[in-house]
């Protein structure tokens, strides 16, 4: 399969162009290294497998570039983020409605068979009802949320009116190697890159939340299946189908042989109480299903990140 990842140079994206290059399909990636680091696709002498154009998502040019000869393109370049949009709402709308908006272009023309696009959980807002199913009321708490939801909303309009199959995955808590830590991103690296640096650790709220928190690599098998699959559009939850409070998460970091120092905090705008999703459509319809235990998916992200934080 010939396809287009863009963001592949980020946490997801390079888990995603690592997988698909050692399966043996053929890789173009896509990405501004704005928030990506190239040092993804050196390891292992992966940027020598593949065809990589260095830009911006939105420049049109680029992408009728990036897309030609392509059969599916799997898009995850983003903003990312409540906080980040809260703080840049023009920014992530720009980024995240008209360069989707531009890649559904871009593979249009180019005839490409397939869109995956990386969609979020913040589509969904506070939470009516428990397990999360895909038609649950959609309410979003932020304008990245709000960018989310009109952005899957682009792709499937274009698989109704257009001959293209496009596919939305709400990813819910992902995590795993090659996530570093960022501020707007999401708790697990936060955590634990500050524990690494003898910081403070903040819970925001009573802690008692909880988060369905799926691994990088469930979420880059999931992309795959829904690439192949044929004949099929939609949005699909793509989580555990699990979750936990964040004072458990804690307690799974000290497993680890972490040791954090833990400080409370007023309860954060734009964050929701519970998550946990229900996967059956994503199982009947892509065949995905979850299979990182998180405890052993927390042991080896921060191996890796006592590694990363070495260097």
């Amino acid at each position: 399969m010939n396809c287009l990842v863009t963001g592949g140079a980020g946490f997801i994206g390079s888990n995603l162009v690592d997988f698909l290059v050692r399966e043996g399909h053929r890789v173009s990636v896509l990405d501004d290294l704005s928030s990506g680091y190239r040092d993804n696709l050196l390891q292992g002498g992966l940027f020598e497998k593949i065809r990589f154009l260095q830009g911006d998502v939105r420049d049109e040019d680029l992408l009728r570039e990036a897309t030609r000869d392509q059969e599916a393109v799997f898009h995850l370049a983003a903003s990312v983020g409540n906080k980040r949009s809260i703080e840049h709402p023009l920014v992530d709308a720009d980024i995240n409605v008209m360069g989707t908006l531009k890649v559904l272009e871009a593979a249009r023309h180019a005839g490409c068979r397939k869109v995956v696009f990386s969609s979020s959980a913040g589509i969904f807002g506070e939470l009516k009802t428990l397990p999360i199913e895909e038609n649950h009321p959609v309410e979003p708490d932020s304008p990245y949320g709000c960018t989310k939801l009109c952005a899957e909303k682009l792709c499937l309009a274009y698989a109704k009116l257009y001959d293209l199959e496009a596919v939305a995955l709400r990813y819910f808590n992902v995590y795993g190697p090659r996530q570093r830590f960022d501020a707007y991103g999401n708790v697990i690296p936060i955590f634990v890159f500050q524990i690494l640096r003898g910081e403070p650790i903040s819970i925001f709220g009573d802690g008692e939340q909880t988060r369905d928190f799926v691994h990088v690599r469930d979420v880059v098998q999931a992309n795959v299946k829904a690439a192949l699959s044929r004949g099929v559009s939609g949005a699909f939850n793509i989580a555990s189908g699990t979750r936990i409070t964040i004072n458990a998460l804690v307690d799974l970091l000290r497993n680890t042989g972490l040791h954090p120092q833990v400080r409370m905090a007023p309860p954060r705008p734009g964050d929701v109480r519970h998550s946990l999703a229900d996967l059956t459509r994503a199982r009947e319809s892509l065949g995905y299903a979850p299979s990182v235990d998180l405890a052993e998916g927390l042991r080896e992200y921060v191996t890796w990140a006592k590694e990363e934080a070495a260097r």
